[in-house]
């Protein structure tokens, strides 16, 4: 099943999701929600005012919302979907600035958590131990092999969706565990466009004139041998 999902593309909402404490809410809010304001305080060790200021302007920008019904002064609070996405790839120079920063707001909340996990990682069950972690792997790939790569990871990790939104599809020894990507170039952007290798001449008697490296199968100029993996 596909989580229901809140876009962002405005960048005053943008921005406006790019807080830790606002981050924080929202994630326990589809953990556990709805919660109250109080509530929400006494998880995070905010103080109730600040949690009620936070929780109002998550719900200017459609990713919270009051639970109807209930009484107006407590009244509980919810998140209006399971996933939060927005548009790196925009051309608008204020949407890819509100973006860069929300990106880095996730990036600090996800080393945190990280560190949260390590401090208490001997503690664990060797179980877990052998198979949490942190790896990564160098890549040579393109554009659109890195797109396709990502729709099947993502479409392997739907397969566990429905225990997101169903605790009784949660096995009884489960429990929650984050998945972080991050893809990243490690390398900087090229200044020039790789050279053309140049066309080959065919002989008078050849019936392959005018074909070039590429046209034959041959590999094109400036492949590297693969490097070893570096920690980014």
């Amino acid at each position: 099943m596909s989580l229901p999902e809140v876009k962002l593309s405005d960048p005053k909402a943008l921005r406006g999701y790019a807080h830790p404490l606002r981050m924080a809410l929202i994630g326990l809010l589809r953990q556990h929600g709805p919660l109250t304001a109080t509530q929400t305080a006494e998880r995070l060790g905010e103080s109730v005012p600040n949690c009620s200021f936070h929780l109002r302007q998550l719900a200017k920008y459609g990713l919270a919302e009051r639970v109807p019904g209930a009484d107006a002064r407590e009244r509980p609070w919810r998140a209006t979907a399971h996933n939060t996405s927005w548009d790196d790839a925009s051309d608008d120079p204020q949407v890819r600035a509100a973006t860069d920063a929300l990106s880095a707001t996730q990036l600090a909340l996800y080393t945190r958590r990280a560190e949260e996990f390590l401090a208490r990682r001997a503690d664990e069950p060797v179980a877990w131990r052998a198979v949490t972690g942190f790896t990564d792997r160098p890549l040579y790939v393109t554009a659109d092999e890195m797109g396709r790569l990502t729709e099947r990871i993502e479409a392997l990790l739907a397969e566990y969706d429905d225990r997101v939104t169903d605790p009784t599809k949660r096995p009884a020894d489960s429990r929650k565990v984050t998945l972080v990507q991050l893809a990243v170039l490690t390398d900087p952007p090229p200044t020039e466009p790789p050279a053309e290798p140049p066309a080959e001449t065919a002989s008078p008697h050849s019936g392959t004139a005018g074909l070039t490296a590429a046209g034959t199968g041959a590999p094109r100029a400036g492949s590297a041998g693969e490097e070893p993996g570096d920690q980014p």
